[in-house]
């Protein structure tokens, strides 16, 4: 891979949702955030999705500076999240060098968990993060009211919406309880003027980029393995969609992961 070249004013990026910990990426950590470093991706939150990845996210987290964990048990393998995982994870999230708590939230075009057990985990990582003071990454598919709802139950104003895929009226419900809204790959897709007219709403202090690598791979490596340097290809498309040079989003979108995960103005 050619390292990006560019006369313009070279600006630091933050990848605020990637999966180095996934068997797909994890054998060549290294290699990895090396080959992000040369696209200016300086930055990374890799977030954990069940017992061994929240593990190798914290080994990867303390061995590698500007690269910090964010721990949870995604929808899908929220039967896993019994009593004990819960108990371990909240012991875990108080290491320093965990930002978040994620990803959790609700999932219902897998349905590998059943709603319920989804809901009461969703709600045990919300508590999780407010105790903590922590911000929650959320994952959201085919789930939209029910997402909605338990966030505003439980207080939560500190949190993603990872990959956002939605439409303009539900990100907007979403800003007007505090969340950030954070773009993938999805948004290069050709199909995905939805989502692009999602960001032209958001406003530029909320918004966030991420990979989540190895999945969803932005045009033009589409289909293929993502990784984290290819979060300047979602800034590249995000920056032109909301007419805006690449490196002031760039600036914008690291300064807002600081703000939120880092409690750096």
């Amino acid at each position: 891979m050619a390292i990006y070249n560019s006369n313009k004013k070279l600006v630091d990026g933050y990848d605020t949702h990637t999966h180095l910990n996934d068997d797909q990426l994890f054998h060549d950590v290294p290699a990895y955030i090396g080959r992000a470093h040369e696209f200016r991706i300086m930055e990374m939150n890799i977030v954990g999705f069940d017992a061994q990845s929240n593990q190798r996210a914290l080994q990867i987290a303390e061995a590698h500076e500007g690269v910090y964990a964010v721990l949870g048990f995604q929808p899908e393998d929220t039967n896993d999240f019994s009593d004990a995982a819960a108990q371990t994870l909240g012991e875990q999230i108080k290491n320093p060098n965990v930002v978040g708590v994620g990803e959790t939230g609700l999932d219902y075009y897998w349905d590998t968990a059943s709603h319920d057990v989804q809901k009461a985990a969703f709600e045990k990582h919300l508590a999780l993060a407010k105790a903590a003071d922590l911000p929650v990454i959320i994952h959201n598919r085919d789930a939209f009211s029910d997402v909605y709802d338990i966030i505003k139950q439980s207080g939560i104003t500190k949190g993603v919406m990872h990959s956002f895929s939605g439409t303009p009226e539900q990100a907007q419900k979403f800003i007007d309880l505090g969340m950030h809204i954070s773009f993938s790959g999805v948004a290069t897709f050709k199909k995905a003027q939805e989502v692009r007219d999602a960001a032209k709403i958001v406003p530029l202090d909320r918004i966030l980029v991420e990979t989540d690598a190895p999945y969803l791979a932005p045009v033009p490596y589409r289909g293929k393995q993502n990784e984290p340097a290819f979060v300047k290809f979602v800034l590249d498309s995000l920056a032109e969609t909301l007419d805006i040079p690449v490196e002031k989003l760039t600036d914008i979108t690291r300064t807002n992961g600081h703000r939120l995960f880092l409690n750096h103005e």
